[in-house]
């Protein structure tokens, strides 16, 4: 895996309607997730979910982009310099 980046997608789930999709997608590039962590915050009713990743940028990017399209759920991506 020289070519490489390791990222964490945050992802915040503000609506249930497109969570079974989240989950097929982070399914998708599994082999590339080195650990996930979810926090549900019931006050507030939304749900907090960490992706860590070791992948070529373009993996990355496309994951990004695939849960960023769906409905209810926000994202984003912090890349790491190492």
């Amino acid at each position: 895996m020289n070519d490489t980046r390791l990222a964490v997608i945050g992802i915040v789930v503000e609506s249930n309607i497109s969570v079974d999709k989240m989950n097929a997608i982070l399914s998708e590039y599994g082999e590339y997730i080195i650990g996930r962590m979810g926090i549900p915050h019931r006050a507030k009713n939304v749900n907090v979910i960490s992706v860590v990743l070791d992948a070529p940028s373009n993996v990355i990017s496309a994951l990004s982009g695939k849960l960023g399209r769906l409905e209810g759920i926000n994202s984003k991506t912090l890349y790491s310099k190492v």
